[in-house]
């Protein structure tokens, strides 16, 4: 392998819990929910999908957000439209948190990287390895990496708004085989969705999968990238 494609959201990254994501936007607007009341709601928005990067809706889709749903992460406009509107199904003391909790979504502050993200990413630029990232996304994730201290690691990110396709379709790895200059036969795709980033493979790349699970129950689950690209 010349190269490893990685996965933003739930392989490189985790975003933080409903409920901190809900606490830290209250904060910002000077608001305060009784204890059981902000549980309640926190439970509610997770349980409507409207963490981006969180679980997938429990609920039925609103026609508005159903109408945009399959194709969000196409466009800015389409991301934030089924996300707001997946979050104001749930009653909230202030209309105008809706935005700030898509807002808070898109800072580095809600974003952790997995414990051994570094480590990998800084082992395969030893090796002279090239990495992109390429994501499903509605917005521009290389702020996360900056403040984290990823970015340079990274030699290109493939973001399915910015290119108007979102995987498994076979193009954007190809853009992204083509960002970094190699064949897709010495590309190893690494995410956690095997529908989405298992559409790699069509393109001949090589896949490995992931678990999507809070950082501290996964504190090495990429360091077996670095074995299968010696």
């Amino acid at each position: 392998m010349t190269a490893v494609l990685f996965d933003f959201s739930g392989t490189l990254f985790r975003i933080e819990s409903t409920e901190s994501w809900l606490r830290a936007v209250l904060d910002a607007a000077g608001l305060t929910l009784a204890e059981a009341e902000l549980t309640r709601a926190a439970g509610e928005l997770e349980r409507a999908g409207a963490l981006p990067g969180g679980a997938a809706p429990g609920v039925v889709l609103p026609d508005e957000v159903a109408a945009v749903w399959g194709v969000r992460d196409e466009s800015a406009e389409s991301h934030r439209a089924a996300y707001t509107g997946l979050s104001r199904l749930v009653p909230l003391p202030d209309p105008g948190l809706h935005d700030a909790l898509y807002e808070r979504h898109m800072s580095p502050a809600a974003w952790q990287p997995y414990p051994d993200a570094a480590e990998v990413l800084r082992t395969l630029r030893e090796r002279g390895i090239g990495v992109g990232v390429v994501s499903n996304i509605g917005w521009d994730l290389r702020p996360v990496f900056r403040a984290h201290g990823l970015d340079p690691y990274v030699d290109a990110y493939v973001l399915s708004y910015e290119h108007g396709v979102q995987k498994p379709d076979p193009r954007l790895f190809k853009t992204a085989c083509t960002a970094l200059g190699v064949e897709p036969g010495d590309v190893l795709m690494v995410g956690d969705d095997r529908r989405a980033d298992g559409g790699a493979a069509a393109l001949g790349c090589g896949v490995h999968f992931v678990d999507h699970l809070p950082v501290t129950r996964r504190p090495d689950g990429l360091r077996p990238v670095l074995d299968l690209v010696r």
